[in-house]
């Protein structure tokens, strides 16, 4: 079944966010996908591209980006045909993206099942999870309903949104979604698990292409609308002309909010392979840093004095340099070439102190 259907697999690499929750280190010029922090010295969006190899074929792997970030995915896959790039003038959030890939998919293959993944995520099993997107892509070829992965979940982490299953949880199995909840607080997120009925949102999602254009002309009319003529344009010269009108148009929203919310067609396949998202530098502090003997996460260039420091994060990517800090709990100093950030963990607080980076004054340290 899986010889005969491979011709009509895709993946579509979402590689356009701007990882603004990851500044310093992650800019407008140079975003967090195009970043590396694994031994292999390979970026997260080359690893995203390796994984999917063999569960679709070369030629149906597709990355979606923005303009201004075309020769930077093609330096991190130079093999990747130019024709398979989708890129978008703005970035609108999941729900456009996976809109315009998917009627060009569709343009392509009106037979297509394709899966969704984030360019960001660390991956510890990559043939479980080659294996787990195979068995999903094999199960949504035969469905009408979308598909998200849910990853059993290991601690009770608000890091991650969560899946309530309508079924008992059984891995490889689908099962009906009952809700979605954003990024719980860590009480509930203990409740969530004691629970076992909830898994982590992977933001994967799994289906027939013509399906998710049918859910979002039914829940998401206003963005289906804007691509009306989508089989005119599409592959036409006036390509690139109606994509700027139309994302000069679109509301910014994820496909969560967009359909995934309101659907009655979602299900979840419940994968156990080791998985993170990573979305800040709360996330790099719970999954890409080990730990010294005061839960501080240490990575450096250079070399690092700590003295009566406790569960921060000291990071630098200078070459030779000596990161000294002493007496500081739940800080974060952050030193890259032009910028030196120092200040609490509190995400919150670190979002409205980064909002000022949108004045004039700043572009050049976006």
């Amino acid at each position: 079944m899986y010889e005969i259907m491979n011709k009509h697999y895709y993946c579509v690499i979402m590689a356009g966010g701007i990882g603004s929750r990851f500044w310093p280190l992650s800019r407008a010029s140079k975003p967090k996908q195009f970043l590396n922090f694994s031994q292999s010295g390979k970026s997260f969006l080359r690893l995203a591209y390796e994984r999917v190899k063999g569960v679709v074929s070369d030629e149906n792997i597709l990355v979606v980006t923005l303009e201004r970030y075309k020769d930077l995915v093609l330096e991190h896959i130079p093999e990747l045909d130019i024709r398979n790039l989708i890129l978008e003038p703005y970035n609108r959030n999941t729900a456009p993206c996976l809109a315009y890939s998917a009627l060009s998919i569709l343009k392509r293959d009106p037979e297509a099942v394709m899966c969704a993944i984030p360019a960001d995520q660390v991956i510890d099993d990559a043939a479980l999870y080659r294996k787990t997107l195979s068995a999903a892509l094999d199960y949504a070829a035969g469905s009408d309903s979308i598909v998200t992965i849910g990853i059993v979940p290991t601690r009770p982490d608000s890091n991650f949104g969560y899946i309530q299953a309508g079924d008992e949880i059984r891995p490889g199995t689908p099962i009906k979604v009952k809700t979605f909840t954003e990024k719980p607080d860590k009480a509930l997120a203990e409740v969530f698990l004691k629970t076992g009925e909830f898994l982590w949102n992977s933001g994967i999602f799994v289906c027939r292409a013509d399906v998710l254009h049918a859910e979002i002309k039914r829940h998401a009319p206003a963005l289906a609308s804007l691509w009306k003529n989508w089989m005119e344009i599409l592959g036409s010269p006036k390509e690139r002309e109606a994509v700027e009108r139309i994302y000069t148009d679109v509301t910014r929203i994820s496909l969560d909010y967009a359909v995934m919310e309101k659907s009655e067609n979602v299900m979840t396949f419940p994968a156990e392979f080791g998985w993170a998202d990573i979305g800040n530098w709360e996330s790099f502090y719970e999954y890409l840093c080990s730990h010294d003997a005061n839960s501080n996460a240490v990575h450096t260039a250079g070399k690092s004095l700590l003295r009566e420091d406790r569960r921060s994060i000291i990071y630098s990517n200078q070459d030779g340099k000596l990161i000294a800090v002493k007496g500081l709990e739940d800080f974060m100093v952050l030193d890259t070439e032009d910028i030196l950030l120092v200040c609490p963990r509190d995400e919150v607080k670190l979002k409205e102190f980064l909002s000022e980076l949108a004045m004039p004054e700043w572009e050049d340290y976006r």
